[in-house]
């Protein structure tokens, strides 16, 4: 083990007290062993930050980042990487629990993969209530538990664009050096996964592993839940950062058939904007359609 790469696991809380300790717990049991985490509370207002520091007293070598202020997923992510020294790194929410071979089964996929500038490997997650009872999967799966349909690998680009296929974020492995040329999360975003995976595909490969990786925990407040709340800040936060990633596509774009593509996501989020009666969000898309058009 200790000639394989290391892997930095980044735990995130903002008012996580129920779990984190289940999600802490499931780094450190982990079958690979060449682990660095991190823990980073972006200033929670529950018992989070007393739940960690207790945690802490039996694993004093972890590093904890204790926010003062609220700063959002992304400047608190980026922070952390900062401290980071793994090869790859792993974005981990502190409501969601890795499974035991997890991270042994994509540091393998990055070891073993035939794909060109690999940068992103991913899988299949279960989805869990926040009493631990099962939902369904993130990806439908046969009797063996293998992905029915499979989401794309290689060069995935196109597929980012007019969502024909999707990425299961938090059972993603990132490579580091992807995440320095990138330059992080783009701070000025309400949430991170697809602003980065359309960039990172732009020119980078993924893999999908057609295993169940993690277990996604669906809690009131998940983002998956904020999209469609009308006069709601946070909905309009999460679609205002939306509408930024499809204007930031729109100069990665290429050809034709990429600006075809991004067209049905922007139909996609112009229903978003209209069912929510963001009327503003609505007339800024319509730019952006003449664009793609002309």
């Amino acid at each position: 083990m200790q000639n394989l790469p290391l892997v930095t696991v980044i735990c995130l809380c903002y008012n996580h007290e129920k779990f984190v300790v289940e999600a802490l717990n499931s780094v450190l049991n982990q079958n690979y062993q060449n682990i660095e985490l991190i823990i980073a509370d972006d200033c929670s207002n529950d018992n989070s930050k007393k739940v960690i520091t207790d945690w802490l007293q039996n694993h004093p070598t972890v590093q904890f980042i204790s926010g003062k202020i609220n700063l959002g997923n992304t400047k608190t992510f980026n922070k952390a990487l900062q401290l980071s020294k793994g090869e790859y790194i792993i974005d981990l929410a502190a409501d969601d629990v890795l499974l035991k071979d997890c991270i042994e089964k994509q540091v393998n996929a990055f070891l073993n993969s035939d794909k060109k500038n690999l940068a992103v490997v991913y899988g299949n997650a279960e989805l869990i209530s926040e009493k631990n009872n099962h939902i369904r999967y993130y990806y439908e799966v046969d009797t063996e538990k293998k992905a029915v349909k499979k989401p794309a690998s290689g060069d995935i680009y196109l597929a980012m664009l007019n969502q024909s296929s999707m990425i299961c974020s938090v059972s993603s492995m990132m490579k580091r050096e992807v995440l320095e040329q990138l330059n992080g999360y783009d701070e000025n975003l309400a949430y991170e996964d697809l602003d980065f995976w359309i960039r990172a595909s732009r020119d980078y490969s993924f893999e999908f592993i057609d295993s169940i990786l993690v277990q996604k925990r669906e809690v009131e407040n998940s983002l998956g839940n904020q999209f469609y709340k009308k006069f709601n800040s946070r909905t309009r936060k999460i679609n205002h950062s939306s509408y930024l990633v499809i204007k930031k596509a729109i100069a990665l774009n290429k050809t034709k058939e990429e600006n075809k593509a991004l067209m049905k996501r922007l139909h996609f989020e112009m229903g978003k904007a209209y069912r929510t009666l963001d009327i503003w969000l609505f007339i800024k898309y319509i730019p952006l359609e003449l664009k793609l058009r002309f």
